[in-house]
Formats: structure tokens, sequence, C-alpha cells
């Protein structure tokens, strides 16, 4: 199963809310279906399987919530397969790295722990995005090509461990490439509005 990293803009007030009530992420990420959101919600009270199973009582769920998205917020992109890539680029590192530059894989808080596909979300305030794309604003398709190591990726299992396929019959560098630009515009367009990021995997 691919595992493909997204992108999709909230303001300060509504991180504020879904770190204070993690279920909410699922109004950002699944709006139109309302399950996740009331099975998270069951969960976070003790209503799960496994307590059920060992015959734990529930605590009382708490009252739906609403999320209210405002103008650009809600807007959402993805980097395909390209995340890993992309972030060993900026990092030099497989998990880690100095902020801001590794913000895709480490840095803002987690919402909570709702698994949304490979973990929970992280948010990232409206500062951070604005550290964020001033850290990408002098990095360009050159300097990306310089920190490209085909066999160090391949050493350290950088997600999808395509780097040593032949750039004639696989672009791997220009696939990494084409994703980074459009994070570029996004991250932008996201510190021109003030809009805060959540970052997820799924």
């Amino acid at each position: 199963m691919s595992m493909c990293l997204a992108l999709c803009t909230l303001s300060d007030q509504n991180i504020r809310k879904v770190l204070a009530d993690p279920p909410l992420i699922w109004k950002l990420l699944a709006p139109d279906d309302p399950e996740p959101y009331e099975n998270a919600r069951k969960e976070r009270a003790g209503g799960g399987f496994l307590s059920r199973l060992f015959g734990r009582k529930s605590a009382a769920v708490p009252p739906a919530a609403e999320l209210q998205l405002a103008d650009g917020e809600g807007a959402d992109t993805d980097l395909d397969k390209s995340w890993h890539g992309i972030h060993y680029m900026l990092t030099q590192t497989a998990w880690e790295g100095a902020e801001p530059l590794s913000f895709l894989l480490t840095g803002g808080n987690p919402v909570g722990d709702i698994d949304v596909g490979y973990g929970p979300a992280r948010a990232l305030t409206a500062e951070q995005v604005r550290a964020f794309h001033a850290a990408l604003q002098p990095i360009d398709a050159t300097f990306l090509k310089r920190r490209f190591n085909a066999g160090e990726m391949m050493k350290l299992k950088i997600y999808p461990e395509i780097w040593d396929r032949d750039p004639a019959e696989d672009d791997s560098f220009g696939y990494c490439a084409e994703y980074f630009g459009s994070l570029k515009s996004f991250v932008a367009d996201a510190a021109k509005r003030n809009m805060g990021l959540v970052v997820y995997i799924s």
C-alpha cells in the first residue's frame, strides 16, 4: 500500500480547536464522511472494541463539535510518494533534521493519538509555516540535485526506494523536483494567507 504525504491549510484558531479535541481532525480530512469522526469520539471515550472486550466501562461520549472553515482553510495538496526523497534532500537525513526544513516529517504538534493513516497528523502554526516558507525560498532544483545521492538514499531506505533506477527509464529525481515545486508554491500561498498547515501521511 502506498504512503502519500498531504498538506491542508488550517487557521491557528482552528488548529487550537483540533489540538484540544483531536477527533475534529476528521472534520478537516474527511468532511463528507461522518464515520471516522464518530468512531474517534467513541474511542476517546473508551468505547472501542478492546474496552468492550475487557468489560471496561465507557465514559460518556462528548457532544459532537463542529469545525467551521473560513475562506482559505481546507485547501490541500499532496506530494504523492516523493515526500521522503524531498525530506532527505532538504535535511540529508532519513527522519530527522533541523527545523524548519524538517517540517515535512518533524516539528509542529501531533493531533492527539488519532491515526489518520500512518500515525497522527501534525499541525504547524502560521508562524511555523512562515518559517518553512522562508527556508524554502532560496532552494531550487539545482540545490536539490546536489543533495540527491541515490546510493545513500537506498542505504537509508528512503521511501519508496526507487532511487537507483536508470534515470532514462525512471527519472526519480525529476519526480521529486516536480513535487517540490508544488510544495514550495503551496507553502508560499499558505504563508501569504497567514494559514497554518496540517501535515499527514495516509
